[in-house]
């Protein structure tokens, strides 16, 4: 209340000054009063022209056009700040809290059925729980995923010096971040929602088989559908591919980046699979999501997308074929 009583004090005082600050001062001699002609009365504006519905100009196209025009030449990329950090911490943070969560033990692992037999499994995921591990497997496929990893710090840089341009270089950083979050936070996710378990949790049941005192504690081992390792080398890769053949569409760099992202994600996949951690269909399922992730990515970062009006609404007023007034409810879009 006393906000407003100031507001209308202040309001009132404006209103008696504003006269008196708009008056000429009394020094100065008042000019003499012309006399003025009478005011012309407005011409009386023409009445609005009234367009038949069935007009042509009446009618509206609902199809779409494009905000900007597109660029001309090379294909660009285009990333904003604020929207693409936020998806980057919002999918790494989700995905660390995942992890945390696996690692206390609170989620209870997947028990395999004591009548269980492996013929149940997949013909092409049968021989992993009679494999032996091999110890080594597991190093080569962590140092495949840091290859790849690497390669995703070094080739913003790249793009930076081929382009000469800082913002490429972090434009492309923004992406292969993105497509790694995302990646990280969707594989956890299907991992908790899945919890299927690991070849080696299925041969340590078949190794107790009628122990009823045997229970399986360890969270992890129920973690396998799908693998990190294959999703992530797989969306590392196929942004890397991408960006490759929009960058340099004339050159063998983006077969090069393409035969090298493919070989190097199979050999992840490959040596997984060798350690005993996941099951092929496991790898599979992984690079497939991380291929899905990587394209997606820098796909929805081309300016010529960016700048175009994606979904369009409208309302097509028509008739039906016996005359009556209808109307079409059109919902069209660029993707």
């Amino acid at each position: 209340m006393a906000a407003q009583v100031t507001c209308s004090v202040a309001l009132t005082l404006f209103l008696v000054s504003w006269p008196l600050m708009a008056a000429p001062p009394e020094s100065q001699d008042p000019a003499p009063e012309q006399p003025s002609a009478p005011p012309e009365e407005p011409a009386p504006a023409p009445p609005p022209k009234v367009v038949p519905p069935k007009a042509p100009e009446r009618r509206v196209s609902l199809s779409p056009k494009p905000a900007a025009p597109p660029p001309i030449g090379r294909t660009t990329f285009d990333v904003d700040p604020l929207a693409d950090g936020s998806i980057i911490g919002a999918s790494l943070g989700f995905a660390f809290i995942l992890d945390l969560i696996d690692a206390t033990g609170e989620i209870r692992p997947q028990q395999i059925s004591a009548d269980f037999d492996r013929s149940q499994l997949l013909s092409i995921d049968r021989a992993s729980v009679s494999r032996k591990p091999s110890s080594s497997a597991a190093g080569y496929a962590n140092l495949g995923l840091l290859t790849t990893a690497g390669f995703a710090v070094v080739d913003p840089i790249l793009s930076g010096m081929r382009e000469r341009s800082v913002q490429s270089g972090m434009v492309d950083a923004f992406m292969y971040a993105e497509s790694m979050s995302l990646t990280f936070a969707l594989t956890d996710i299907v991992k908790i929602a899945v919890r299927r378990p690991r070849p080696q949790a299925y041969a340590e049941a078949e190794q107790h088989r009628g122990d009823p005192l045997y229970s399986n504690s360890d969270t992890d081992s129920s973690l396998s559908f799908f693998s990190l390792h294959s999703s992530m080398t797989a969306a590392i890769g196929a942004t890397a591919t991408y960006l490759a053949f929009a960058r340099s569409p004339h050159s063998p760099r983006p077969w090069i980046t393409l035969a090298l992202a493919a070989g190097l994600s199979s050999f992840v996949s490959v040596e997984r699979v060798r350690a005993g951690k996941h099951f092929p269909s496991d790898v599979i399922a992984g690079s497939l999501a991380g291929v899905a992730v990587g394209m997606v990515v820098p796909h929805l970062h081309r300016t010529d997308d960016i700048k175009q009006r994606r979904v369009w609404v409208g309302f097509n007023p028509g008739h039906d074929w016996q005359g009556e007034r209808r109307g079409v409810l059109q919902i069209s879009g660029s993707f």
